[in-house]
C-alpha cells in the first residue's frame, strides 16, 4: 500500500501545472462559473449594445440589395415589362432615310409583333398626312403639269392642283384598301421585313417580292392579296375622278401596275439605303485619312524655322 500511494503521489506531482497560479480548486471554479465578479457583469452588460449594434448592421446590410431592387423598380417601372407593338410601332414610326424620306412601313425586326386593327389604321394616317408624302405628291404633280399629263386639265394653278389632288387620292386610296382595310380584315402585315444581310441578289428578289409576298399576323408566310388587290382598287376607284382619256379597264390595270412599281423601287431603296450609307460614310473617312496623311507629310518635309 506504501508503494500505491507513493505512486500515486508521484502522478499527482505530475499533474501539476508549472504556473501556481493558474490551479483553481473545485469550489473556487464552481464559484467563477456560478457567480460572475463584478467586472465581468460590467464586461457583459458592455458587450450587449455593441453586438445589438452588430446584429442591426448585419440585417441592414443584407436588406440592401432589396432596398436598392425595390428603388430601382420604382425609378423605372417599366424596365421589366416586355416591349409590346406598340413600343415598336413608336419607333418605327420615327424611321427616315436621310432625316426626310419616311420610313414607317419597315422594320428590321424579324420578330416583330402583329399589329392590331388600330395601330394599321395609324400606320395609315401617319404614312399619308407626312410631309414627305404630301412633298413627293407635289412634285409629281408638278412633273404632270411640265408633261401636259392629262392634257385636259391644261396648265396654269387650276391644272396644277387637280393633278396633286389626284395623286394625292392615288395614295390615300391604294394605302387606305391595301395597308389597312384589308390587311385587318385578310390579317396581312402591312410592314416591310428589311433582310438587311446576305446575298446582294437574294436581298434585291426579296425586296422586288414583297409587293407579292408578305407576313401574316399568325406569324406565317402567305401571298400579299391586300397589296395587289388594294392597288386594283385604288384604280378602279381613280376612273371617278380622272378624265376620259384616264379611265377604263386598261387604265384600271395601268395605274394598279405603276403604283406596284413604284412600291419595288421604295422597297429596293429601303433595302439597299443602309449599305448605300456605309459605302459613302467609309469613303468619306478614307478620303479625310489620306488628306490627314498629306497634311502629316508637308508638315514633316517643311524646314524647321530657327
Amino acid at each position: 500500500m506504501g508503494n500505491a500511494q507513493a505512486g500515486a503521489s508521484a502522478v499527482a506531482a505530475n499533474d501539476l501545472p508549472d504556473d501556481p497560479v493558474t490551479l483553481l480548486t473545485p469550489a473556487s471554479s464552481q464559484q467563477s462559473q456560478i457567480a460572475p465578479t463584478p467586472a465581468a457583469q460590467a464586461g457583459q452588460a458592455t458587450a450587449s449594445p455593441a453586438q445589438a449594434q452588430t446584429s442591426q448592421s448585419r440585417q441592414q446590410t443584407q436588406s440592401q440589395p432589396q432596398n436598392s431592387t425595390a428603388s430601382a423598380q420604382t425609378a423605372n417601372p417599366n424596365a421589366s415589362k416586355p416591349e409590346t407593338s406598340a413600343d415598336q410601332l413608336r419607333q418605327e414610326e420615327k424611321q427616315r432615310i436621310l432625316g426626310v424620306m419616311a420610313t414607317f412601313n419597315m422594320t428590321n425586326n424579324k420578330d416583330a409583333l402583329p399589329l392590331s386593327t388600330r395601330q394599321k389604321f395609324q400606320l395609315y394616317l401617319k404614312s399619308v398626312t407626312d410631309p414627305w408624302t404630301i412633298g413627293i405628291t407635289a412634285f409629281s404633280a408638278g412633273v404632270g403639269q411640265a408633261e401636259d399629263s392629262p392634257p385636259e386639265w391644261q396648265g396654269g394653278a387650276a391644272g396644277y392642283f387637280r393633278r396633286f389632288g389626284a395623286g394625292y387620292a392615288d395614295t390615300a386610296d391604294g394605302n387606305l384598301w391595301g395597308n389597312a382595310i384589308l390587311t385587318s380584315w385578310w390579317h396581312e402585315d402591312p410592314r416591310y421585313y428589311r433582310m438587311g444581310s446576305g446575298n446582294t441578289m437574294k436581298r434585291f428578289f426579296w425586296a422586288a417580292g414583297s409587293s407579292f409576298w408578305c407576313k401574316r399576323d399568325s406569324g406565317t408566310w402567305g401571298p400579299n392579296y391586300a397589296n395587289v388587290i388594294g392597288n386594283l382598287i385604288g384604280g378602279a376607284i381613280a376612273n371617278s375622278y380622272y378624265p376620259p382619256s384616264q379611265r377604263g379597264v386598261d387604265a384600271t390595270f395601268e395605274h394598279s401596275a405603276s403604283v406596284t412599281a413604284y412600291g419595288i423601287l421604295g422597297a429596293e431603296l429601303i433595302e439597299f439605303w443602309p449599305d448605300i450609307e456605309r459605302h459613302y460614310t467609309r469613303k468619306r473617312q478614307e478620303k479625310m485619312a489620306r488628306k490627314a496623311a498629306q497634311q502629316d507629310a508637308q508638315q514633316a518635309t517643311e524646314p524647321v524655322k530657327p
